[in-house]
């Protein structure tokens, strides 16, 4: 009878314990990509204007004023205007006009929630441009 020859360990497959880290840097890359893609599209600005420091020159461009006082009173220049009004009135007279553009003017004792929900409902009636008038009285 013959001896059979031990196994040899040396050709076994080694195991390592070193995780391989190539597929969490691949995943990584992507959702970099991907966030850094989507951020701009977020982004959303509004354009806004101040009016001219010359009050001649201002008299002479001066087109819708949109007067915001405090609890929601409105005023479409200088007249008085109810705040369930404001949204169809101010459709009603940006619906012929070429140019777009309001100057808000808020009183002292406005808030400031008060003055940009005037805002939104202007944009929401057509406005493109809105300027704030920060002159005091």
């Amino acid at each position: 009878m013959t001896a059979t020859p031990a196994p040899d360990h040396a050709q076994r497959p080694t195991f390592s314990v070193e995780p391989n880290v190539t597929p969490l840097i691949d995943v990584l890359l992507v959702l970099l990509i991907i966030f850094m893609a989507a951020v701009p599209a977020k982004r959303k600005a509004m354009v806004g204007q101040l009016p001219p420091a010359d009050p001649r020159q201002g008299a002479q461009a001066a087109g819708i004023v949109l007067e915001v006082g405090p609890g929601g009173r409105y005023g479409l220049n200088r007249r008085p205007l109810a705040a369930e009004r404001l949204g169809a009135e101010l459709a009603a007279v940006y619906a012929g006009r070429p140019d777009k553009t309001i100057i808000v003017k808020g009183e002292g004792t406005a808030r400031y929630q008060e003055v940009m929900t005037a805002v939104d409902i202007a944009r929401g009636a057509g406005v493109r441009v809105v300027g704030f008038d920060t002159r005091r009285p």
